[in-house]
């Protein structure tokens, strides 16, 4: 099980062999990440203390530190210190649109993820092979990305502004997912390859979702999602 973990993988143009600097621009594009999680944490600390919103800062830091991982030493083991931490923040997130946008219940927010989940899941499951195959496996971040796109509306209709940013990182998403998906296609005529970008654009994606938790996101803030009530005559 152990040397499983140390399998070693080449997926991106830029590998040039298994060392650990095989991937310099693919590792170092990570500290956008980094930079957009602690911008993230300065940006909520001002507003005061709130464990939920710093720890979604601190998971975006977590994911530069996976990738990183994953595109230096470029195992199984190192995969999963890059998928986890992306899939956890997606999650997260998630509830924090719920509970903080829409201001639902604890209640009302897990059957809502759980039944968002479910759904996403079935879809990615039906995505046929070879179309994944043909994007380099992108079609994996479907719930991610549809975790966007559903909730920036539902949290727009509930009357919170904090919907925009949710839609704004979704149109990123289509952008960095196809740079993505272009990476294997391209070595040839682009050693260095396109999977930079995706770093760099899911950088400034994860840096618009904690500008709406920064601004919107404070315990509370919910009320925002209220329409005011009218008084009669």
């Amino acid at each position: 099980m152990f040397d499983d973990l140390q399998t070693r993988f080449d997926l991106y143009c830029e590998r040039t062999g298994p060392e650990f600097w095989s991937e310099p621009v693919n590792a170092l594009t990570n500290l956008a990440f980094v930079m957009a999680g602690l911008w993230g944490l300065c940006a909520t600390r001002r507003r005061g203390k709130d464990a939920f919103s710093e720890l979604l800062c601190w998971w975006v830091v977590a994911i530069g530190v996976g990738s990183f991982l994953f595109h230096t030493f470029a195992t199984r083991l190192t995969m999963w210190a890059d998928i986890l931490p992306i899939a956890g923040f997606t999650l997260a997130y998630t509830l924090f649109n719920l509970r903080r946008f829409m201001g639902l219940s604890w209640l009302s927010s897990l059957m809502a993820f759980v039944a968002f989940y479910v759904v996403a899941g079935v879809f990615t499951a039906l995505v046929p092979d070879w179309l994944r195959d043909a994007s380099n496996g992108s079609t994996g971040y479907l719930p991610p990305f549809l975790a966007l796109f559903v909730f920036g509306l539902l949290v727009l209709r509930s009357g919170h502004p904090a919907g925009w940013y949710n839609l704004a990182a979704a149109g990123i998403f289509v952008v960095s997912v196809s740079f993505r998906a272009l990476d294997p296609h391209v070595c040839e005529a682009m050693p260095l390859g396109t999977h930079f970008l995706w770093h760099t654009l899911n950088g400034l994606l994860l840096g618009v979702l904690l500008a709406a938790v920064a601004r919107y996101g404070a315990a509370g803030d919910a009320r925002l999602a209220r329409p005011p009530i009218q008084s009669a005559g």
